[in-house]
């Protein structure tokens, strides 16, 4: 088989991760041969979730776990509707309507005809995927991942979506500020990358130097980037204005690189007002290009991720990863990455968040130093086989279950 069509191998992580750690996760995934898993979720692209989904999966069937994804098919009022309960669910107000209520439920009904999730374990993606639960009858444990800051969620909606969400076996959550009150199980799994997926491979520096100039973004001058979706919870705004401070003393220029994603209609309105601000030193871009995102986290000299709520906040993972100190929003799954003054910055105003760029492009031994403090974070906490393996023991967990109920019930005939 030639390289184009090579998938990462769990072996391939030894050097990173280690022998012992490898060969436990392979037991564990013995275990549960003969299984068939389901992930389902809003999209194949655009944000963490798909771009979590595309490795880990791959990783599962690697492992010997038979692994499928299935994704929804929605109207363009669906993913509208969703996108307010997104944001709902991060604080936003929402007029929980009965139209509204009643677009999300159909749309997810005329999904589940469509796909017959017969599988043994079905393992459902955020809010969009939710109310699927009800359409079918379980051959396994169904299991809810959230990946949206739950801190402080609309009760209106919240009291909705209980209904669909307590039908489910289990709920993983990326942090133990989101728990809420519930009858069944919340368990905490931090997403991971994927190191050696097209974004986050090494690059060379001619291979960096290509990808920007086919985006005619210059390397004359320090870059600060940001990359996240187009989305006002990444605070676009709040980092051009944070920007234009660091611009009044030092040469330098920000790059904003969003994507689109099908599931997010938001998007398109985000990324277009924000056009107004490009200048000489702001530059507005939206590319779907894994290599472009690759390159400008390696030419940057400082990663910003202002964030006002993010349920975890992988492309700050994927920057410390590159050894960039990152200088993040004190919010959701960013405050458990970035330690201040060892391997970034948390900050929670323009003021303080411009004060700390400035601090980074002025001082290249402090951008080195928690630039190496960043990458040994991620090799401990964010690869991967971590994921995989907490997936597996929950996996296994259920299996116990299964069996001991069985050997109880054979007991008693």
């Amino acid at each position: 088989m030639g390289r184009m069509n090579a998938i990462t191998s769990i072996d391939q992580y030894k050097p990173l991760l280690g022998s012992e750690m490898i060969e436990r996760i392979k037991m564990k995934a013995n275990k549960l041969r003969g299984r068939h898993v389901v992930h389902v979720s809003s999209t194949y692209y655009g944000g963490g979730v798909a771009e979590l989904l595309s490795s880990l999966t791959l990783l599962m069937n690697d492992v010997g776990i038979k692994t499928g994804w299935r994704v929804l098919q929605g109207s363009a009022d669906f993913f509208s509707v969703t996108k307010k309960i997104h944001n709902a669910l991060q604080g936003a107000p929402l007029r929980l309507t009965s139209r509204k209520k009643m677009i999300y439920e159909a749309v997810v009904f005329e999904n589940s005809v469509r796909n017959h999730l017969d599988h043994d374990i079905v393992i459902a993606h955020d809010p969009q995927v939710l109310p699927m639960i009800a359409h079918y009858k379980k051959r396994g444990p169904w299991i809810w991942c959230c990946h949206v800051d739950l801190t402080n969620p609309n009760k209106e909606l919240w009291g909705y979506l209980k209904n669909f969400i307590e039908r489910y076996d289990a709920v993983i959550m990326s942090m133990p500020e989101y728990r809420q009150k519930l009858k069944i199980p919340q368990l905490i799994f931090r997403p991971a990358i994927d190191p050696f997926s097209t974004k986050n491979r090494p690059l060379s520096q001619k291979e960096i130097s290509e990808r920007l100039r086919h985006y005619h973004i210059p390397e004359d001058l320090p870059l600060v980037v940001q990359i996240s979706r187009f989305d006002r919870w990444k605070d676009p705004e709040g980092v051009i204005r944070t920007f234009k401070m660091v611009l009044k003393n030092i040469k330098a220029r920000l790059v904003l690189l969003g994507e689109v994603a099908l599931d997010d209609p938001e998007g398109i309105a985000v990324y277009k007002s924000l056009l107004n601000y490009q200048t000489d030193h702001i530059m507005i871009t939206s590319h779907q290009d894994t290599a472009l995102v690759n390159a400008l986290q390696r030419q940057a000299t400082v990663i910003v991720q202002k964030s006002l709520r993010e349920g975890f906040g992988l492309t700050v993972t994927e920057a410390m990863w590159k050894k960039k100190a990152v200088v993040g929003g004190k919010v959701g799954g960013i405050r458990s990455q970035i330690r201040t003054g060892s391997n970034g910055f948390l900050v929670s105003s323009e003021n303080e968040a411009a004060r700390r760029i400035s601090e980074l492009l002025r001082n290249p031994g402090l951008r080195s130093r928690m630039g190496v403090e960043a990458r040994k974070a991620v090799q401990v906490n964010y690869l991967l086989p971590r994921l995989l393996e907490q997936y597996l023991d929950l996996l296994n967990s259920f299996e116990t279950v299964h069996l001991l109920k069985k050997k109880t019930s054979v007991g008693h005939g």
